[in-house]
C-alpha cells in the first residue's frame, strides 16, 4: 500500500475503532459528513474540492490524503485539483505550500 492509501485507510480504520469506543461521537460525525456533502446548492464534487482546500489550509496530511482520493473518485479533474491547491495558498500562505505538494502527491499517487 502506498503513502497516501495508508494514512486514508488509516482514517477510516480509526473511524471504526471510534465507533465501536464511543459510538455516538462516531455517530454524530458520520451524521454531519453525510448532511454537510449532499447535493443542495453545491454539489458534492464542489464540496469535496472546498474540504479539499481546507485540508490543506489547515495542514491535515490525513484529510488530504481521504479528500484526494475521494475527489477522484467523484471524477474531479487534474485540473480542478491544482485549482484548489491555489486557492488553499492563497489562503493558507507558506504552509499551505508545503501541504499544497503533498495533495498534489497523493492525487498522482491515487491516480497510479
Amino acid at each position: 500500500m502506498s503513502h497516501y492509501a495508508d494514512q486514508a485507510k488509516a482514517v477510516f480504520d480509526f473511524l471504526g475503532v471510534l465507533s465501536h469506543e464511543d459510538p455516538k461521537i462516531a455517530e454524530g460525525f458520520k451524521t454531519i459528513h453525510h448532511a454537510a456533502t449532499q447535493d443542495k446548492a453545491l454539489t458534492g464534487k464542489q464540496k469535496e474540492l472546498i474540504t479539499l482546500g481546507i485540508a490543506i489550509a489547515l495542514r491535515c496530511e490525513g484529510c488530504i490524503a481521504c479528500h484526494v482520493k475521494a475527489c477522484l473518485s467523484m471524477g474531479v479533474t487534474q485540473a480542478e485539483i491544482v485549482e484548489t491547491i491555489g486557492v488553499a495558498i492563497m489562503m493558507g500562505g507558506g504552509p499551505a505550500v508545503v501541504y499544497g505538494e503533498k495533495a498534489y502527491r497523493a492525487m498522482e499517487e491515487f491516480k497510479g
